[in-house]
C-alpha cells in the first residue's frame, strides 16, 4: 500500500510539473506549427498585406504589414517545411524621444516578467566607434521548447535617429 501511495504522488508531481512547463504562444492567437495556408487566411482576413516571400536556408521569411496594433510597423513570420516556428514584431513609435523608447522597453519588460519570470540580459551595448552612435539592449526569456526575446536598437548620425523595438517569438 505504501509502495502504491508513494507511485501515486510521484505521478501526481509529474503531471503537475509538466502543466507548469508550458511554452509561451506566438502573438494573435496563432499555434507553433500552424501550416502557413492557415496563417496566410488570418492576415488576409485582418487586411493584412503580405510585403515580401523569402526563401532562407530551408526556411520561408514573410514580411508583413498592416496589422493594427499601436506602433506596430511591420511583422516577420518564419516558417519552416510549410509550419510556423518564428514571429518578430518590430515596433516604432513616429516622434517618440529616447525616454518614451525607455518607459515603453521597462513596461514591456515588467509585463514579460511578470509572466514568464524575470528575462536575462543578453545584450548592452553602445557602439561609439564611428560616426553613427549604436545603442542594443536585450533580454530573453526561455520556457519550454520557446524562447522570447525582447530588443531595443538605436542608431543616430548627428540629427537622423532611427529606433526601434523588437519582440521575437521563437519555437526552439
Amino acid at each position: 500500500m505504501r509502495l502504491l501511495t508513494m507511485a501515486f504522488l510521484a505521478l501526481l508531481f509529474t503531471v503537475v510539473g509538466a502543466d507548469a512547463v508550458e511554452d509561451i504562444p506566438p502573438p494573435f492567437g496563432f499555434r507553433w506549427n500552424d501550416p502557413a495556408g492557415k496563417v496566410e487566411q488570418v492576415l488576409v482576413a485582418a487586411k493584412a498585406r503580405i510585403v515580401t516571400r523569402e526563401p532562407k536556408e530551408k526556411r520561408e521569411v514573410w514580411t508583413v504589414e498592416g496589422l493594427v496594433q499601436p506602433g506596430l510597423k511591420r511583422t516577420v513570420f518564419e516558417f519552416k517545411e510549410g509550419f510556423l516556428i518564428e514571429v518578430e514584431l518590430h515596433y516604432e513609435y513616429d516622434k517618440w524621444t529616447i525616454e518614451h523608447y525607455n518607459n515603453r522597453m521597462g513596461e514591456i519588460r515588467r509585463y514579460f516578467d511578470g509572466k514568464f519570470g524575470t528575462g536575462k540580459l543578453v545584450s548592452r551595448t553602445r557602439d561609439s566607434d564611428s560616426d553613427v552612435l549604436q545603442t542594443l539592449v536585450g533580454y530573453q526569456w526561455i520556457v519550454g521548447g520557446t524562447m522570447l526575446e525582447l530588443f531595443y536598437f538605436s542608431a543616430q548620425r548627428e540629427a537622423l535617429v532611427y529606433r526601434t523595438i523588437t519582440v521575437t517569438y521563437k519555437a526552439m
